[in-house]
């Protein structure tokens, strides 16, 4: 597996799965779940609204994930993922990692070989970027898989350098 970091907008990116950072409705909301749902059109929406009618009654939990089609996203699948609100009074990290887990093992199911993440939870979710990426790295690096490109895509060139920063602490580390 192959991890990228890049500085982009999530809804161009041409990977097999892209994850979204979802609202719990599964229904669309602001941050990178609005731009998805925006782009990919109505065919993501009317699978989100499936789901629920179905499986997901109450929403999706924290730190679950399930698949959609991308609609006109240039992706096959988006993968949905609820990530948890930063608290300074409780370690909600396992939670977070969980949510790069859960979308890597649904992108396996689906065979998919390359697949895009936000920097999860680090948005209107308030989660520090520095740990937000020790998290995804963390995570991502601890699950074996058969997808081969990884690629976090950061909003900024800032963020971007900031991943490179740790990234390359967190390799040496190893």
């Amino acid at each position: 597996m192959r991890i990228e970091l890049v500085t982009g907008d999530i809804t161009v990116e041409q990977v097999d799965a892209v994850v979204n950072a979802a609202n719990s409705s599964l229904l669309g909301g602001g941050g990178v779940d609005g731009a998805i749902h925006r782009k990919g059109g109505p065919a993501i929406l009317e699978e989100c609204r499936a789901l629920r009618a179905s499986r997901y009654g109450r929403g999706l939990k924290v730190g679950q994930a399930v698949a959609t089609t991308a609609g006109r996203l240039p992706a096959r699948w988006v993968i949905h993922t609820v990530g948890p609100v930063f608290s300074k009074d409780e370690d909600r990290s396992p939670l977070l990692r969980s949510c790069y887990t859960t979308s890597l093992a649904v992108a396996v199911e689906l065979d998919a070989r390359s697949v895009a993440y936000p920097l999860i939870s680090s948005g209107v979710y308030r989660w520090p970027k520095d740990d937000a990426i020790a998290q995804a790295l963390t995570a991502l690096h601890a699950e074996p898989t058969t997808v081969e490109v990884i690629r976090l895509v950061l909003f900024d060139e800032q963020t971007r350098h900031t991943a490179e920063r740790i990234y390359q602490a967190f390799d040496d580390g190893r």
